[in-house]
């Protein structure tokens, strides 16, 4: 049997989504369905998926999947089009709240689509000899490297995802490079897509927070230049703890249509 599904297509900085508004609760949440969604060859083709559902305390719930079809943890830039999609659907104007899986989200919206996202406080970071490591919303290591673009972040960043240290579950693996005192270069490997993403959310807010943290920088406004575009990320620093985190950038609405799947 045949299902017609009505979608939309956002990305934020090059990480893309498939947004479906799912508030009369008719999207089949099947693994098969999710990941033909996002092939690239087969389907609409995206990083995930992105259900926007009802909540009963705030304006929307967020349903995040990866590619690989399985529900996933926060996704900065997924929240971030989450907003946009939510104001072209006219159940926000310029505020929002909305809840996701590691919590309540704040968020506001502009007349140019630039999104500007509260992540959750962070108030643990390890610091190791080689890398760093925290929970912005997702997990993310963090090394820092001399030559980005020499990297291969795939066979790099796969190594330490099923490495011993992050055990089954795995975590997302940031390559950095300082450009300026406020300002870093990142590359980023997704659990969960398996691969390089253009652009990571919860890594930019990771990599902003850690790289204050090991005294990189003494910035509280960071810029992060990703594969595709540019993320700003503002924070609160009190003895090692970090709050009012917040991630701000283009959310790109780029097409909407239907598709049918089996």
């Amino acid at each position: 049997m045949k299902m017609k599904i009505e979608f939309y297509k956002y990305h934020g900085t090059g990480n893309d989504f498939v947004m479906i508004d799912n508030r009369n609760n008719t999207f089949q949440k099947s693994k098969n369905v999710i990941e033909q969604l996002c092939d690239r060859r087969f389907g609409i083709g995206a990083d995930g998926l992105i259900l926007l559902e009802n909540d009963t305390d705030t304006d929307f719930r967020m349903v995040y999947y990866n590619s690989d079809g399985n529900q996933s943890s926060m996704c900065g830039n997924g929240g971030r089009c989450l907003v946009a999609f939510a104001k072209k659907l006219q159940l926000i104007e310029n505020t929002t709240t909305f809840i996701a899986t590691d919590g309540l989200h704040h968020a506001t919206i502009d007349e140019n689509h630039l999104v500007s996202l509260q992540m959750k406080d962070v108030a643990t970071i390890k610091i190791a000899e080689n890398y760093m490591f925290l929970d912005s919303g997702s997990p993310h290591h963090i090394t820092m490297v001399d030559d980005l673009k020499a990297l291969n972040i795939k066979d790099l960043g796969a190594k330490i995802r099923y490495s011993e240290l992050y055990g089954a579950e795995g975590s997302n693996v940031n390559f950095v490079h300082q450009i300026a005192e406020n300002e870093f270069a990142i590359r980023t490997y997704e659990r969960g897509v398996e691969d390089e993403t253009l652009s990571c959310g919860t890594g930019a807010t990771a990599v902003a927070i850690a790289m204050n943290a090991n005294k990189k920088t003494n910035a509280n406004s960071i810029t992060i230049q990703v594969e595709g575009g540019t993320l700003e990320v503002s924070f609160i620093e009190n003895n090692g703890k970090y709050s009012s985190v917040f991630l701000k950038g283009p959310a790109t609405f780029v097409f909407n249509g239907t598709i049918e799947i089996n």
